[in-house]
């Protein structure tokens, strides 16, 4: 569906600049912006996504992943088509690199998204799968009604928003995982076609917000996997953000266009955790390796593992009053463990 954008300004010659995100595209009469999500008609913006669902499911929570976000609940996870970046090994790339058109969508209103996450018992609507900037307009629209609900809006982002989009959506955001892929301005530039300043601006922007925030860093062998590319990074969490803001970092896997580089090493996935957690990050985590020491929730105070994992699923909880059961260091979660019993269900949209 095509609907005239709320963040944009009009130019001279019929131009048009869109103030989604840090890009801010300047778009001639009939042109589309570099997401290919965006159209200049009649000197005017339009949305060519608004409401069109390409991906539509039932997820714990964990698998966003936020692992301090109301555990063991379920989210409702919605995507488009369409990013404001080119990473080349993205996993999601059949909808992340697709344009209006290129892949069946299905229009869903706001209403019904709301009424299918209550229907399905999700304590959240999470805006996944593809970088939820690209429909702005929709996912602002869907996250009002779900605040009136009751229901939190969780967004699993790239971080690659304008200023003035976060002033539109911190009112009604609860937690966000941010990919900060690297901490060098190449990578980004080369890789991602983005900038890297402007993604940690929106990180602490939501930081300093009260938005509950993770972060995810994706270790790709030879471009981001070497000691120094973890320390910097966690130089900058410590710095910036503080030692209580959990960290996953992930497993690469080929994809897309990297089917050429080997999945990462489990030595490397060690470094980086140890070296985390050594440089005084309280909550880390490895994402992508079932069963591995990385997935549990360790009091950094005393050590005692409060929160086991396996996978997705919470396996064992210890926390009682937010508290280590040992030594009552305070584990800072947001909101309530929520036991999962259910298994999966039918969608009917």
């Amino acid at each position: 569906m095509e609907k005239e954008a709320r963040l944009y300004e009009k130019l001279e010659n019929g131009k048009v600049r869109c103030l989604i995100c840090p890009r801010k595209c300047v778009i001639p009469e009939g042109g589309t912006g570099f997401c290919g999500t965006k159209r200049n008609k009649g000197g005017k913006l339009f949305t060519l996504v608004y409401g069109e669902v390409s991906s539509i499911g039932v997820d714990p929570i964990e698998k966003k992943p936020l692992f301090h976000f109301w555990p063991g609940s379920f989210a409702f996870s919605i995507a488009t088509v369409g990013c404001n970046f080119k990473c080349p090994w993205c996993q999601n790339w059949e909808i992340s690199q697709a344009k209006p058109g290129d892949i069946y969508t299905n229009y869903v209103p706001p209403e019904r998204i709301v009424a299918l996450a209550k229907r399905y018992e999700c304590r959240s609507i999470a805006y996944t799968y593809n970088e939820p900037a690209i429909w702005h307009d929709y996912v602002l629209d869907v996250a009002k009604l779900a605040r009136k609900e009751g229901i939190f809006n969780v967004w699993v982002t790239n971080g690659y928003m304008s200023e003035e989009a976060l002033d539109e959506l911190l009112p009604y955001m609860d937690a966000a995982n941010v990919d900060l892929k690297a901490m060098k301005e190449d990578f980004y530039t080369n890789y991602c076609k983005g900038v890297l300043g402007d993604v940690l601006n929106t990180i602490k922007i939501l930081h300093e917000k009260g938005v509950h925030v993770e972060l995810t860093n994706l270790i790709i062998p030879t471009l981001n996997d070497q000691k120094e590319d973890i320390e910097k990074l966690c130089k900058w969490i410590l710095e910036e953000l503080g030692p209580d803001v959990p960290l996953h970092i992930s497993r690469f896997f080929p994809h897309y266009k990297f089917t050429h580089v080997p999945p990462t090493p489990l030595e490397t996935l060690e470094m980086a955790y140890d070296t985390a957690r050594g440089m005084g990050l309280h909550y880390v985590y490895t994402g992508n390796i079932p069963g591995h020491r990385g997935e549990h929730t360790y009091c950094p105070s005393c050590g005692e593992v409060v929160i086991k994992r396996w996978g997705f699923d919470i396996v064992d909880w210890k926390i009682k009053d937010r508290k280590c059961p040992r030594c009552r260091h305070e584990i800072p979660i947001r909101g309530e463990y929520e036991k999962r019993e259910r298994g999966w269900w039918p969608f009917i949209i």
